[in-house]
């Protein structure tokens, strides 16, 4: 008659060791996991910095003081205002049409001047930067109205995708982008932003006195009507 084997079974300190290899295993499979992800980071920080791109044409004094406007040059008043294309509020003023009312009033006594202060979303200095690219084109104040009018997005893909239908030239425009050649013009806006103490946007400033917060057309009409007797 034959004998069966019996199965040896795993002693407790057996069971002990296993678990343990078990548990120094996972903590492998996670070290080199987590190694894997730093590498995969590195790997795709590098790729960034490192893959060619346009490069950028040096940016003149004069067009880095050259900001957009509407109106006289020697108009009694000038209103400039320090906006983000990322901002409600900016987008809320400008809908609201009062530029458009305080033009219609005054006509060329009031200048509007353009000042970026991209400071609202992560996309917004891309942006201000984009219209910027557009301002060498002669079209700031279209592509100004269209991100406030109708740009659902301000992805890189976007703000090429609107020069492109607003009819500027898409391989200029692409290139001036591409290679973050208004880095320095929005840079310099924003600074100038902060060494007037601005926190918000929209901000303004009228004939050089700081006005923050979006004015409505009564209350910038208060602050005009004097400016322009005093000029007379």
């Amino acid at each position: 008659m034959a004998t069966e084997k019996k199965k040896k079974k795993a002693s407790p300190k057996n069971k002990k060791q296993l678990r343990r290899q078990e548990r120094q295993q996972k903590r492998q499979r996670q070290k080199y996991l987590r190694i894997g992800v730093v590498v995969l980071g590195l790997a795709l920080v590098a790729g960034y910095f490192l893959w060619p791109r346009p490069l950028a044409q040096a940016v003149s004094a004069d067009r880095l003081n050259d900001d957009p406007f509407i109106g006289a040059v020697d108009a009694p008043v000038t209103i400039v205002e320090y906006g983000d294309f990322g901002c409600p509020a900016c987008r809320s003023w400008h809908n609201a049409g009062i530029m458009d009312q305080v033009r219609a009033v005054y006509g060329d006594q009031v200048r509007f001047v353009w000042r970026d202060f991209p400071v609202i979303t992560a996309r917004s200095p891309k942006a201000a930067e984009a219209a910027q690219c557009a301002y060498d084109q002669g079209k700031f104040w279209e592509y100004h109205d269209f991100l406030y009018e109708r740009a659902a997005s301000l992805g890189t893909g976007d703000l090429k995708r609107y020069a492109s239908e607003l009819g500027l030239n898409s391989e200029q425009f692409d290139q001036c982008l591409d290679s973050g050649q208004h880095q320095a013009t929005v840079a310099q806006d924003l600074q100038d932003a902060y060494r007037r103490r601005f926190r918000g946007t929209p901000s303004f400033l009228v004939n050089d006195q700081p006005l923050a917060g979006p004015p409505n057309f009564q209350y910038l009409q208060g602050l005009i009507e004097p400016l322009l007797v005093s000029e007379k």
